[in-house]
């Protein structure tokens, strides 16, 4: 079957107002940065530079730092659930106003299909706040003591890939708790950050409540080793987070740190396999494969691998790859050149492994960055395409003949932080979910997420949780 020839349908660029230079958000205003230095912000898919952005240095980080502070002492801090609970309702209702523009910049600044960033991004965030906003008042029935206290300042530090969601899986849980937060947004993708930044102002936030300050891993260091933090928050690579755990060992630093995945979406011979596929392609290709728990390693029962490997391809010829504003648009651009040159690189190491690849044909474009659709078969457990993160769109298929097998093979990782099964049988489902070290077990479906429900890995994956109640926890001191 071959790809059918929709006629291009992009959405405008012109709901979106961009600035040409962002400055920090630090006590309920944009600020210049302390040493004046400023980055650019560039549009992956076209490699247009979209706004220069204020760098923050230590002593920015200070300063927002005291703001949140202060604004933890005199009004956050102690004032009644209820009326911090009117704030977020008010936040979460504005971004559902602005909704269409914040999904256009979005996809502008991070290189995702606008009906990713439209359909489940923006929602998902607007959802996060309703849900935390609905706690607020409500936080001795959470089950943490019978008076739970907020931490004070927490500082967190979000990844490239889901920016406006990953802000508010941090913000929403740690603002109905009663804390006050410092946010560094991705160097690469702070442009939703700052329109949340206006979106607090727009909401009436009091000042201090929530600082913004834009920058790269120095930035990202100064607040995780500030003194004057009682709460660090962390989504991102193992790699850093094991460097965060190291430089607050030994303090009184709460953290809570969600890093990479190694996910396995397995496929048993009486799972009805469209819709397999389909779970296959969401778990791997939403998002260009930039997704922690990208279900990246695919097990494949034998007995019906071979009907799962055509069905994947031919569905893999149906995928669009192109402009990300464009509705049509499946696979949108790779987030960076650094991220683009690390999936070549494994991609290529895989080939000279052993391992066959086979890429969707397309057409890419001839700006930006981008990587086509690719599987990986004839993969062993030894391949580090099986073994590493590439956090890219790249399948590596493996099989197996027993669920005892299937569950050795998907726990041999360093990883855990979610699994697929997919199978007819509600016992092996269970059975399944209670083998798996991982902490998230999808069953017939994949990257299926809800603001009530916790999230959060094993091993190498992190620890701690975010969304549903358990998502308060990390921002709230008993008593």
């Amino acid at each position: 079957m071959g790809k059918f020839e929709y006629a291009p349908a992009p959405e405008s660029r012109s709901i979106v107002d961009l600035r040409s230079s962002y400055g920090l958000f630090v006590d309920g205003e944009f600020v210049e940065p302390k040493d004046g230095r400023m980055f650019k912000t560039v549009s992956p898919s076209s490699e247009e530079v979209l706004a220069e952005v204020a760098e923050a240095g230590p002593q920015d980080v200070d300063r927002a730092v005291a703001a949140a502070r202060t604004a933890f002492k005199k009004t956050w801090g102690s004032m009644p659930g209820r009326d911090r609970a009117k704030y977020l309702y008010r936040i979460a209702r504005i971004i559902q106003e602005r909704g269409r523009e914040l999904a256009v910049l979005e996809s502008l600044d991070n290189g995702k299909p606008i009906r990713e960033a439209r359909d489940v991004d923006i929602p998902l965030v607007a959802a996060h706040f309703f849900y935390y906003a609905g706690w607020a008042d409500k936080l001795e029935y959470a089950g943490f003591g019978a008076d739970p206290k907020p931490h004070g300042v927490a500082g967190q530090v979000i990844p490239w890939n889901f920016p406006m969601l990953m802000l508010a899986w941090k913000i929403a849980p740690a603002l109905a708790a009663g804390n006050t937060v410092v946010l560094k947004p991705a160097e690469t993708t702070p442009l939703t950050a700052l329109a949340f930044a206006e979106i607090c102002q727009q909401a009436d936030l009091p000042p201090g409540v929530v600082n913004i300050v834009t920058g790269a891993g120095a930035t990202g260091q100064a607040l995780v080793t500030h003194a004057d933090v009682d709460k660090i928050a962390f989504t991102g690579s193992t790699d850093v987070g094991k460097a965060i755990a190291r430089s607050v060992a030994g303090t009184k630093k709460r953290v809570t740190l969600e890093l990479g995945g190694k996910a396995a979406n397995i496929v048993f011979e009486d799972a009805p396999i469209d819709q397999a596929v389909e779970g296959i392609v969401n778990g791997i290709f939403f998002n260009q494969g930039h997704v922690c728990c990208a279900g990246s390693r695919l097990l494949v029962q034998e007995s019906v691998y071979e009907e799962v490997l055509a069905s994947l391809k031919r569905r893999m010829g149906t995928l669009n790859v192109g402009d990300p504003l464009d509705k049509n648009t499946d696979i949108g651009a790779i987030n960076s050149p650094q991220q683009l040159a690390k999936i070549r690189m494994l991609s290529d190491v895989g080939e000279q492994e052993g391992a066959e690849r086979w890429s969707a044909p397309c057409d890419l474009p001839e700006r930006g960055y981008w990587f086509p659709p690719t599987i990986f078969t004839g993969v062993s457990q030894a391949h580090r395409i099986a073994r590493e993160e590439i956090f890219g769109p790249v399948l590596s298929i493996l099989t197996f003949r027993t669920p005892a097998e299937a569950i050795e093979k998907a726990n041999n990782t360093p990883f855990g932080l979610s699994a697929g099964v997919w199978t007819e049988k509600g016992s092996r489902i269970l059975w399944m979910a209670d083998k798996l070290r991982a902490g998230v077990v999808w069953a017939n479906t994949f990257n299926r997420f809800d603001p009530t429900s916790p999230f959060g890995g094993y091993k190498e994956s992190g620890y701690g949780r975010e969304g549903g109640r358990h998502g308060l926890e990390a921002y709230l001191a008993k008593h």
